[in-house]
């Protein structure tokens, strides 16, 4: 299911309060960071992600391929922020409704 730009909006004024879970350092994505990631998801469903400053890379392309990896939906990248959300497949959780 695609995001609409209506859900995309709620989805970055909820990621505005949150804390960055996640860093994506000079190694850039990977496995641990992967797991990490896909347990953040399935335990918030929506997740903040920092590129520090001693990544070269654009965080654009590094968002992608998280969706990529992670079966996730890209909310946001501004800046070195990236915001992911995908639903969590737990029973008895509490979704994020739209």
């Amino acid at each position: 299911m695609e995001l609409t730009s209506k859900q995309r909006a709620q989805l970055r004024g909820m990621a505005a309060t949150m804390d960055t879970i996640l860093h994506v350092g000079k190694d850039g994505i990977s496995d641990n960071l992967i797991k990490q990631a896909d347990d953040a998801l399935e335990a918030r469903e929506l997740i903040k992600v920092s590129v520090l400053n001693n990544n070269d890379d654009d965080p654009k392309a590094i968002a992608i391929e998280l969706e990529r990896l992670l079966g996730a939906q890209i909310v946001a990248v501004t800046g070195k922020k990236i915001v992911l959300y995908r639903r969590s497949s737990k029973k008895d959780f509490k979704h994020i409704v739209f």
